[in-house]
């Protein structure tokens, strides 16, 4: 018996190194679960690197003031509609390139990558003249007090002006991650967040040369770093290993690829703008319990985020999943990927719930010690984690009709859970019944239970299987 289980350990790392050197690319055969693990460790890992940044940022702001901490708030909110843009564009190139490789159609994954892209280059250049000029009214519309802009609109210019680095970061991982090179995805966020952590100190409290900068320092920290990524990752689309090389004849504008492209992200982008702009709504009723509440709730916020990262590492990997076996004429294959990967999925969450229902406040308190910011904190954290199950499966089944190419189900899906059920119930239970920010942590978890229940019962339909994309 022990030699079985060394075997099946000594198994196990050997397929962690496979999966992180990135040797594997095809997982329209072989065994699911071994594609599942190969396919998830790396998006895990690039998830997680992820969100220590988030952590790491946030920690060293707190060092500034509580005003500093309040900007980034407010700024996050507001740049996750850039992540949007983002994100959609990346859910259609990592929906469209998986299809051509699972067809074996190399050069038509490469045309998507280009146009991909170039259309990532366009938006991001607009949103970025945007944030130049209006920095200090962008914060004012999301209620920041005056001493707080004056304090805070460099790094809102700086996080917004410079969004073409996360922007490309995003797009170019998907291209990636579509391919099945999932590695390459994650060493680009190593880089990146490694630069960052060694960086933002330096550029928030001084170093040598380097004036202090405050809370503007985290956000020139941030562009170097993810900047610094953007070019590695370019350096492998054209000179490196992954399955889509690009040579400069590739470079031309396809605009029929781009077409189908923008409709399959119109989906994606309506998604992340429908479950953002209800976190920009949440954030509005939160700031009228004043700054040790919001600063709470941003520290619980950021603590679930790294545990949620790695959760949307496995639905990536769903998506992938979906979309090659979908390409390969497998729609079986491709289901069964979902439940074994919601299951997996299901338990990890399950293990992190339980962390947080018992130890809240002391990881709260490792951030903020003020008495009000670990109450809220640690309530928002224990509530919020009473639905991570239900999370584990709606995530991963919302992202197989991505990979699918369906982004209009899981829009719709939102919809519902968002717009037309939690945020009506976060306003009556927080602001009319005056349950305060207890009202918006439990409509937050709700929703959570109503999206996962949908996105189930739509996905059994099995509409998604006759998709093209």
């Amino acid at each position: 018996m022990t030699h079985h289980n060394t075997f099946s350990f000594k198994k196990l790392i050997q397929y962690f190194w496979i999966a992180v050197s990135g040797k594997e690319t095809e997982f329209t055969t072989g065994s699911i679960r071994k594609a599942i693990f190969m396919l998830s460790i790396p998006m895990i890992l690039e998830m997680l690197m992820e969100s220590i940044f988030a952590l790491v940022d946030i920690a060293y702001v707190s060092k500034v003031s509580v005003n500093a901490v309040a900007t980034i708030g407010l700024t996050e909110s507001v740049i996750t509609l850039v992540y949007a843009l983002a994100i959609g564009l990346s859910m259609a190139a990592t929906a469209v390139v998986a299809r051509r490789i699972g067809e074996k159609d190399v050069q038509g994954a490469r045309v998507a990558a280009v146009q991909a892209i170039s259309l990532g280059v366009l938006i991001s250049i607009v949103i970025g003249i945007i944030g130049i000029l209006f920095a200090k009214e962008i914060l004012a519309l999301m209620g920041g007090e005056p001493d707080l802009i004056n304090e805070g609109f460099g790094y809102t210019k700086f996080m917004i002006g410079g969004n073409i680095t996360v922007v490309l970061l995003f797009l170019i991982n998907a291209i990636f991650r579509g391919a099945g090179n999932a590695s390459i995805a994650m060493w680009a966020l190593v880089l990146s967040n490694g630069l960052n952590i060694i960086l933002d100190p330096m550029f928030i409290f001084g170093f040598g040369p380097i004036p202090e900068y405050g809370v503007m320092g985290a956000a020139i920290a941030t562009n170097i770093g993810r900047g610094s990524a953007v070019l590695f990752q370019l350096g492998i689309l054209f000179f490196g290993w992954s399955k889509i090389k690009l040579v400069l004849s590739d470079l031309v504008l396809n605009f029929k690829v781009m077409v189908n492209l923008i409709k399959v992200s119109l989906g994606g982008i309506a998604q992340f703008l429908i479950g953002t702009s209800s976190w920009i709504f949440l954030m509005r009723i939160m700031s009228e319990f004043g700054s040790e509440v919001l600063a709470g709730y941003t520290i619980a916020i950021r603590v679930m985020m790294f545990t949620l990262m790695p959760s949307w590492g496995m639905s990536n990997a769903a998506a992938t999943l979906v979309g090659q076996n979908l390409g390969a004429q497998q729609p079986d294959r491709a289901e069964v990927s979902v439940w074994k990967t919601g299951k997996y999925n299901a338990i990890f969450m399950g293990t992190v719930s339980l962390v947080y229902l018992i130890f809240a406040k002391q990881i709260i308190s490792w951030f903020n010690t003020t008495p009000d910011v670990v109450k809220n904190g640690s309530l928002c954290l224990q509530i919020i984690a009473a639905g991570y199950i239900f999370y584990a499966y709606g995530m991963v089944v919302s992202q197989a009709f991505n990979g699918a190419g369906d982004t209009k189900t899981p829009t719709k899906i939102n919809l519902i859970s968002f717009w037309m059920f939690q945020l009506p119930l976060a306003y009556v239970a927080a602001l009319v019944l005056e349950w305060g920010a207890l009202g918006v942590f439990i409509a937050i978890t709700l929703a959570e239970v109503i999206l996962a229940i949908l996105a189930i019962v739509w996905f059994k339909k099995g509409n998604w299987k006759q998709v093209q994309v």
